[in-house]
């Protein structure tokens, strides 16, 4: 009986065998070549977005499981976007029903000029197209989760003064485009620049983990969506012993304030179901309050300038403690930065202020007393973040000079208040911009 049952089992092995190899021919023959493919990645993206795309290869396999794999891509711009290789790995079963499911899609070396991404702003997909960036033709259909797991390496983003900063990531994924885990991180970063995202049984709620100069930037992350068609998402997270010059160095910026910063953040993003994530992104406000103890302005001495009475660059000051609150609100042409609330401590001075960057320059006032009597001078912030100085305003600075001819040492500090404040009553400051005249009309004559 062993026998005949075995050869029984092999016949029924080999018939299913014969089937499947005769449904692969079946759907493979059906399948356009590499060139074709190629070819309609590029027409169906130019229809789509308006933009050239060149592929210099592609290959498809259906065995042992369905993939496509296209190589050396660029978008036909002044400055092309540039991806070195993509590739996808698909779901048989589903494939044969006419149901797109990608079980993986890997990226390597993708680089993404600011500019040249600008061109895609509004194109992306909509919520009514159910988030496809190709309309799929009847009767193919997407997958509940049509990607499983997207991975990334060497994503590099060029920013407007052209700096490029490589990603590394990877993001699963849950119905609806739910990450249920995300990792992206800064390539090479020392020490890592890491953001991690867990789900939260099934909720639109991630656990958030953030590693970055040496310290954590961990809370929670919200997605929702009220009433009126908005998407929000919105964090609170709060920064412990976060090394301030490390922070910034891993993506490649420089900063004027060293320590390690302690504090509670809040970030709140919305924009209209209708726009792409790029509007979303572009809303996002995030408001800090922090402390540095201890930290160290890295140059600029501000006792020197109150001495003096004159523009400082340069040089240090230490502080006891630094404290304050960071407003960001990002805009079409960079990120403002607002600092309120400043007030700095040390056993040389005691300063309050406020300051807001934006592109990399500098503007504010401080109010500093010294501990040897010299009380209340003002002071403004400017230059660059690379190049900081502060100085007396022009009408405080005219009456320092008196104060100290008056009496010297506190009559410094009081002449220059009450040249700012005279400087202000009379608009000693920016010189009012006047409107430019109307057009005038062209006399009855010429008209």
């Amino acid at each position: 009986m062993k026998h005949p049952l075995r050869r029984w089992l092999l016949g029924i092995a080999a018939v299913l065998l014969l089937g499947i190899g005769a449904l692969v021919w079946f759907v493979s023959s059906r399948l356009p070549s590499d060139e074709e493919v190629a070819v309609r990645i590029s027409e169906g993206f130019e229809k789509r977005f308006g933009v050239g795309l060149k592929v210099g290869s592609a290959h498809w396999a259906l065995l042992p499981t369905p993939m496509l794999v296209l190589s050396d891509i660029a978008t036909d711009q002044p400055r092309p976007i540039t991806l070195r290789r993509v590739t996808a790995q698909l779901k048989l079963t589903e494939l044969l029903h006419r149901v797109i499911a990608v079980d993986e899609l890997e990226i390597e070396s993708l680089v993404l000029p600011r500019e040249s991404v600008r061109a895609f702003r509004g194109k992306g997909p909509k919520p009514h197209e159910g988030g496809n960036v190709i309309a799929l033709p009847a009767p193919w259909a997407l997958a509940p989760i049509p990607l499983e797991q997207l991975r990334w390496r060497d994503v590099v983003w060029i920013d407007r003064r052209d700096i490029a900063l490589a990603y590394d990531g990877e993001v699963a994924f849950d119905p609806r485009w739910r990450p249920r885990q995300a990792r992206i991180e800064r390539a090479g970063a020392t020490p890592p620049a890491r953001l991690r995202l867990d789900r939260e049984a099934g909720q639109d709620r991630w656990r958030t983990r953030i590693d970055v100069g040496g310290g954590t930037w961990n809370g929670v992350a919200l997605f929702e969506m009220p009433a009126g068609g908005k998407l929000r998402v919105s964090a609170e997270l709060d920064p412990r012993q976060v090394d301030i010059e490390g922070l910034v160095q891993a993506f490649g910026r420089r900063t004027s304030v060293a320590g390690k910063v302690n504090g509670h953040s809040t970030l709140v993003a919305e924009a209209d179901e209708a726009n792409e994530l790029g509007a979303l992104i572009r809303s996002m406000h995030t408001r800090t309050t922090f402390s540095v103890r201890p930290a160290t302005l890295t140059k600029v001495d501000i006792a020197k300038a109150v001495t003096t009475a004159g523009i400082s660059r340069g040089g240090t000051t230490p502080l006891d403690e630094l404290t304050g609150t960071l407003d960001t609100q990002g805009t079409e042409n960079g990120i403002v930065m607002r600092y309120t609330n400043l007030k700095a401590r040390s056993g040389v001075l005691t300063a309050s202020g406020n300051l807001q960057l934006f592109n990399r320059k500098m503007e504010g006032d401080l109010a500093v007393d010294l501990v040897d009597g010299v009380v209340g001078v003002p002071l403004k912030i400017g230059g660059s973040v690379s190049d900081p100085e502060v100085s007396l305003t022009g009408g405080a600075l005219a009456g320092a000079a008196v104060g100290s001819a008056v009496l010297p040492g506190v009559g410094t500090a009081i002449g220059a208040r009450v040249g700012q404040q005279v400087e202000k009553l009379f608009g000693g400051g920016e010189p009012e911009k006047k409107p430019a005249p109307k057009p005038r009309k062209p006399p009855a004559s010429q008209r």
